[in-house]
């Protein structure tokens, strides 16, 4: 089976975004090897909140082309979103479909914080990698949505980058 793997920067209190969905807080660290994790990547999950933020940005997408993008929205159009396949329900049960298909490309959560609990609670996520940033942001998009269930998590690795970032990979217990 196919990993999914939940790869977000975090505030030190605990948001992937600053009110108003900004992202200026996180640095540009070169030791961070962003290559190398989308190398390994060939589908990105998205809520659509992060999706419009990732739009609005302009420009290339981070991913590699090719690159499997599905956005889980039940209000945005097929028509004014060619680029993507849009999930309208049954988040769950669309992973664990991508997740048995043959390949060894892993997939990434991208974001946000209510597909993460949504998934965690079907049990489709393998991983969570968190890269806690130095700085306290007091609001915005949590980590993960309120009302998750409790989750056990293993810590299998972690890394302290030259900025200051703390890099902590777990794995789900289940």
């Amino acid at each position: 089976m196919r990993l999914v793997r939940y790869n977000v920067a975090a505030s030190l209190d605990g948001y992937v975004a600053g009110p108003n969905g900004s992202f200026d807080w996180i640095p540009d660290d070169p030791s961070v090897d962003f290559a190398g994790i989308f190398a390994r990547i060939d589908t990105v999950l998205l809520g659509r909140k992060s999706y419009e933020v990732a739009k609005a940005m302009g420009g290339e997408p981070a991913w590699s082309p090719g690159t499997r993008v599905f956005v889980f929205s039940s209000t945005l159009s097929a028509e004014a979103h060619p680029d993507v396949t849009l999930v309208r329900d049954h988040a769950v049960e669309r992973v664990r479909a991508l997740r048995e298909e043959p390949g060894r490309g892993e997939i990434w959560l991208f974001g946000g914080g209510e597909l993460f609990r949504t998934l965690l609670a079907g049990g489709q996520v393998d991983r969570v990698e968190v890269t806690i940033v130095p700085v306290l942001l007091g609001s915005g998009t949590p980590l993960l949505a309120p009302h998750a269930p409790q989750t056990r998590l293993a810590l299998v690795d972690s890394r302290v980058y030259p900025s200051g970032m703390v890099g902590l990979t777990y794995e789900v217990v289940r």
